[in-house]
């Protein structure tokens, strides 16, 4: 019989040690409670999350409390290691995952996020919210181009207004001369 658990066990500590590296190697995870999700439901947020790269699974939370053990997240992230949980891992933008789960909970109110890792910070719920609001890494580059050109732009309409009166003035005094001959 003991020779039945040692593959069990192995797999566990496989699987541990892969929950860890994801851990590591994701710029953030989210875990939500997805119940009263059904299938359909489930398999919708989970194609919209990998849509974007972002790997959902559902992972017994004693395997999760096992591959945080001694992080300094670990205690504040216990609390929420009950019941069902399913962990996004975003390994690029890292709200691009709170952003996809927020709305979803607007549209199915029994996906319920519990909270999260950004960047190595342990973050609440309510916070999450607040970052999902927040407009993705390319509009904010957006935003800084449209902010620069703005003032560029009115100094070439400005220098553009003066070239034109230069323009009238010289053809003013073009007239004028031409006209006194």
């Amino acid at each position: 019989m003991a020779e039945e658990k040692k593959p069990q066990r192995i797999a566990k500590e496989k699987k541990v040690e892969e929950i860890r590296e994801r851990m590591h190697s994701a710029s953030s995870i989210v875990l939500s409670d997805y119940r009263g999700l059904d299938v359909e439901e489930l398999s919708d947020l989970r194609k919209r999350l990998r849509s974007e790269g972002i790997e959902c699974e559902v992972i017994k939370n004693t395997l999760t409390r096992l591959a945080i053990k001694g992080e300094r997240y670990e205690e504040g992230l216990l609390p929420y290691l009950r019941g069902p949980t399913a962990i996004a891992f975003s390994y690029e933008d890292p709200l691009a995952g709170v952003r996809i789960l927020a709305d979803f909970t607007k549209e199915h109110e029994n996906l319920r996020i519990k909270a999260g890792i950004v960047e190595g910070r342990l973050i609440n719920r309510e916070r999450l919210r607040e970052l999902a609001l927040l407009p993705s890494y390319e509009g904010l580059l957006s935003q800084v181009a449209s902010m620069i050109k703005s003032p560029l732009q009115g100094l070439v309409n400005v220098l553009k207004g003066n070239m034109r009166s230069l323009v009238l003035i010289l053809k003013n005094v073009r007239a004028v001369k031409e006209g006194g001959n």
